[in-house]
């Protein structure tokens, strides 16, 4: 059964990855670039703040410990326990993956840590304001899942990589925004 999965999550990978250009090759470029996203961080810093007001800093510092426990769990428990190959670095698929720039980042893929972060990030803030700003949940996930897509078409990760890291991550901002939320309650 697993690897009957792990066929599907590379022919799926190879669909994926096949399509590509020089226009989307710059666009997921930069979609997966941490930097690019500074402006919409700072637009969630300003939410946090607007909404929260003196709580606000109690927030960041949820955000700021999930998204070190997505990332450290995500490549302790996950990648270096299950050690898949990044698409560009099997031995199997190397020849058919399209990469750009040449960057084909760690050894291992399994969980993505890009999809681990944002998702997290994505479910916790969507916890605070889903309900306060509209249409916030539906572009957030938008935003989320344009990243996690760029990961496959950039040829680092499987398909199953970034919906692992999803998982990963949905779990966690779930735990931290719920935590938050007690802590918020209880200082009040």
């Amino acid at each position: 059964m697993i690897e009957q999965l792990i066929t599907w999550d590379k022919e799926l990978f190879l669909l994926l990855n096949s399509h590509h250009n020089s226009f989307w090759d710059f666009v997921m470029w930069w979609m997966s670039n941490k930097l690019v996203w500074i402006p919409v961080y700072a637009y969630f810093i300003y939410l946090i703040i607007k909404s929260y007001k003196k709580k606000s800093l109690i927030i960041i510092v949820f955000v700021a410990l999930l998204i070190t426990l997505t990332d450290q769990v995500s490549v302790h428990l996950f990648k270096e326990v299950f050690q898949r190959l990044r698409p560009c670095h099997d031995p199997s698929l190397a020849s058919f993956v399209h990469i750009v720039h040449d960057k084909c980042g760690g050894q291992f893929s399994f969980v993505s840590s890009h999809a681990a972060n944002y998702f997290g990030i994505a479910l916790f803030l969507i916890l605070f304001f889903g309900h306060r700003v509209r249409n916030f949940s539906w572009l957030v996930l938008l935003w989320v899942a344009g990243i996690g897509y760029s990961r496959i078409y950039l040829g680092v990760h499987f398909p199953g990589d970034v919906i692992g890291g999803a998982l990963l991550g949905s779990f966690f901002g779930y735990i931290m925004a719920r935590l938050c939320q007690v802590f918020l309650q209880a200082t009040n």
